[in-house]
């Protein structure tokens, strides 16, 4: 299996976890040479969509698909500005959200994590 490409992270931040994984999710583990360096939150939010009931599941899942991307970079992104090598997502929490005036809807997430760092390159 090749490596992933991963954008907003250094090679180096990418690559010292033992492998091409940045983020695990929930049951997948990090690598035995991570050590926890904190535990934190992240926030994001899907691109809106009209707020209408017709086609709602496809929507939702549009929503979902984007929310997801949007995560994942930013969990990146906060993995790399914190000098981390990789995280482990705990917990997700996805809701939906609807503005009236606008008609429009889309999912907010927050995303709970522990933070580790390599520990044969520290």
């Amino acid at each position: 299996m090749a490596p992933r490409q991963i954008d907003a992270v250094t090679p180096a931040a990418a690559t010292s976890c033992a492998g091409p994984a940045v983020i695990y999710w929930h049951r997948e583990l990090p690598p035995l040479t991570a050590e926890p360096i904190g535990e934190h939150t992240l926030e994001a939010t899907s691109r809106r969509v009209p707020g209408t009931l017709a086609h709602r599941d496809e929507l939702w899942q549009q929503c979902y698909d984007d929310l997801m991307t949007q995560a994942r970079q930013r969990l990146e992104q906060e993995v790399w500005r914190l000098g981390g090598s990789c995280a482990h997502v705990l917990n997700e929490s996805v809701d939906s959200r609807h503005d009236a005036p606008s008609n429009e809807a889309w999912l907010h997430g927050v995303f709970t994590y522990v933070l580790y760092r390599d520990a044969r390159t520290s």
